[in-house]
Parts: C-alpha cells; structure tokens; sequence
C-alpha cells in the first residue's frame, strides 16, 4: 500500500488564457458560476438544481489558515521526505504504533486548535448566500468548512479531528478533552509542547527548521526527547467501555483495563480511541459515499478547490461530474490527477462558461470573485439569512455522518 501521487503533477493548461491573472480569472469564474445549465449535462439522474454549483475541496484552501498541504510547494511530502502516515490496520493491530501517533498528534494538536478558517471559506459561505453553491464535500479534516458556513451544507468525505470515536462502541470524544488526558498523562511531553511552541519549533512542517530551532529530531522526523521516548508515552481508554466494557457479536465481555492514572493497558481487548477520520487503508463508509455522490447529482456544476484529486475517493467525484456532463471549474495551485480529460471537448472560444482551470491561491481568488459577483447584479443575495429547516437538517446530517 502507498500514498497515491507524492510527487508533482503536470503542470496545467489555463482556461481560458485570460485566467492566469486574478482579474482573468475571476471574470472567467463569473461566466462559470451564472452560466445557464449546460446542454450535456445529464438529467434524471438525481433530483436537484442544475443551475447550482457544488464544491469540491481539499487541503489547499486552508494553507493561508497556516496549515500544511500534501502535494504543494510546501506541503508535507515535499518538504519531509521521511513522512510516513500510519495505516489503520496498524493503528488497530500495534499498541506500539499508537504510542507513537498519539504523541505526534498531541503535539501538532494545537497549531490546528488555534487555527481559524480563512477568507477562502468565507468566500464560500458568501457564495452560498448568494444561492450559487448547493453544497461542499471537503476531504479536510479541520472543521473550517462547517465552521465558516454553518447553513451550508458540508459533508466531510475523510471525517474531522475535533473528536475521536471508540472502534468497540462507536462513541465519540471531543479532542480537546483527550488532548487534556494526554497532557496528564505524560508530563514530560507536556512541558515540551510549552516550550515548543513558544519557540515556533511547531511553526513549519520542515524538520531542519524544527531543529534549528531547537526541536532534536531522528533522521525518521520523530522527536529526540531526553528521558521520554516514544515508547514511554500513554493514552487514555475510552470512558464508555472503562465503564460499561462491550460484549463481543461472541456473547463474552471485552476487557478494558487501565493503569493507576488512567492509561489504556495492553492486557485489554477494547475501549481503543481513534481520530473520527478515514485512516489510509481504511474505508469510506457507504453512506458516507452516497451523500458525496448525492451531492454531485444533485448540482450542474462542479468547482474544484484546493486539491490535486491525488485520493481517489476525491478523483472519482470530479470524474462522476464529468460523465454527468457537468462543468467542471478548477482552483489550486499545481497539477490536478487527470485533468486534461475534464476539459478536452471545451466549446472554441468559450470564456469560462464551461470550463475553468486557474493556478492561483483560494484566498486571492475567491474573495474578489464574491465582491464581483455582487457588484454584476447577476446575482442577489438569498433571503433566507438562516437557512430552511430542510437545510439545516441536512448540514447536521452532513456534519454527524461519521460521529
């Protein structure tokens, strides 16, 4: 198993050429998003409004939130080579491997707690205001999407991190009461995390910048801590098994134990925490798919942000669309998996009404192409400020879909 597309992408063609500008590509944006219903696109399929916009995006518009992307310039597979993610069958099967997670999550924890969402997301939110986009599929997982636009509707495709779940019980933890149990737990990496984080050691994803500002590392990238290594560091059981353990589809009751100050023992059979995300090697769940393609079927557009399509559960989607017959718009910076295929029957001289790819950041895009849409009077303002109760109850649905 591997991590699909680490290295670069080939470079895109613009469309149209005048999109290579911020203002070219927001004039093209505009043509995208009011355009009337493509004549290919496919009915019957799903019912839904062929007139509307939905969004597909991924780590790239959260990079000017001060967060890492993948497969860009800076991002995490470029600029550590060692980067290896750990495999659900792993994080399941090793005590040892969860060790080793737990404690490099605890300290990348709070670079994501404190960040907030952008003004790419807010675009987003102005764009749903304004009755262009239907709904978004994120493959991220730092909440921001659901943050920025509430009454938007938001299936996250790989789960979030502000909770775990039990893989015995399926209960939910917020991480922010987990992060407090691993801090207790483990004081000496604790202390650390104070003092890296008043050194901006935790700043950059690159570990010659970590080091040099003093954060020891091993070749391998993990932290060099005097006295409290890896193997030493402790999680907590979940609480609903410590305190009511599961009985197995066998009819026996699991085991859950825990040390004098509350750590997970080896000796149990259940109560493992994991994130709330899609761990690599582990799969979507089906309705979670469903909802993904609902949302595909269910618009005449698609507009790509911030992804190179490099999972495939993100690529199938953009794929669907264009089988569909739907536009396909796409923002990032970088190359997209297969993208030559979306635009290769464009009409001649079309200006963005049936296709866009541009190659510049969300967040100097998609402020100006809000502003601009506005300033057209092609479009107005929704007079629903707080959403239908049927939206409402899908954004909660969307939200809760792996919880």
């Amino acid at each position: 198993m591997r991590i699909p597309y680490t290295g670069s992408l080939p470079a895109p063609n613009i469309i149209p050429r005048n999109a290579n500008t911020v203002r070219g590509a927001i004039a093209a944006l505009v043509k995208f998003l009011t355009a009337p219903p493509s004549p290919s696109l496919q009915h019957g399929i799903a019912a839904g409004d062929p007139s509307s916009t939905v969004i597909l995006s991924g780590a790239g518009i959260s990079v000017a939130s001060g967060l890492a992307d993948y497969r860009g310039t800076n991002g995490t597979y470029r600029v550590n080579k060692t980067y290896r993610p750990i495999y659900y069958h792993e994080f399941l099967a090793n005590h040892e491997a969860r060790k080793r997670y737990w404690a490099r999550s605890f300290l990348g924890w709070t670079n994501l707690h404190k960040a907030r969402p952008n003004t790419a997301h807010h675009a987003v939110r102005n764009l749903g205001d304004l009755g262009l986009v239907r709904s978004v599929v994120t493959q991220n997982v730092d909440s921001f999407h659901p943050v920025a636009h509430p009454n938007l509707p938001t299936l996250e495709l790989h789960g979030y991190l502000r909770a775990l779940t039990c893989v015995s019980c399926h209960n939910d933890l917020p991480r922010e009461a987990f992060q407090e149990a691993l801090s207790r737990l483990n004081p000496a990496w604790a202390a650390f995390l104070v003092e890296a984080i008043a050194s901006g050691a935790l700043d950059t994803e690159n570990p010659d910048e970590r080091r040099a500002k003093g954060m020891k590392t091993n070749p391998d990238g993990d932290v060099d801590l005097p006295g409290a290594p890896y193997t030493t560091f402790r999680y907590p059981a979940c609480p609903h098994c410590l305190a009511s353990p599961p009985v197995s589809g066998h009819g026996t009751q699991a085991i859950v134990e825990v040390d004098e100050e509350g750590a997970w023992k080896p000796t149990s059979t259940a109560g493992i925490l994991k994130p709330a995300v899609v761990m690599f090697g582990e799969s979507i769940a089906k309705e979670v798919k469903e909802a993904a393609e609902q949302s595909i079927d269910g618009s005449g557009r698609l507009l790509v942000l911030g992804t190179s399509l490099a999972t495939y559960s993100a690529w199938r989607l953009a794929k669907r669309a264009h089988e569909r017959g739907m536009p396909i718009g796409i923002l990032n910076l970088g190359g997209v998996r297969g993208e030559d295929a979306f635009f290769q029957k464009l009409p001649m001289g079309q200006t963005g009404e049936a296709g866009v790819r541009v190659e510049l950041g969300t967040d100097k895009v998609l402020p100006g192409l809000v502003e601009q849409l506005e300033r057209s009077g092609l479009v107005s303002k929704v007079d629903n400020p707080n959403s239908t109760q049927e939206e409402q109850a899908n954004s909660r649905v969307f939200r809760d879909m792996l919880s």
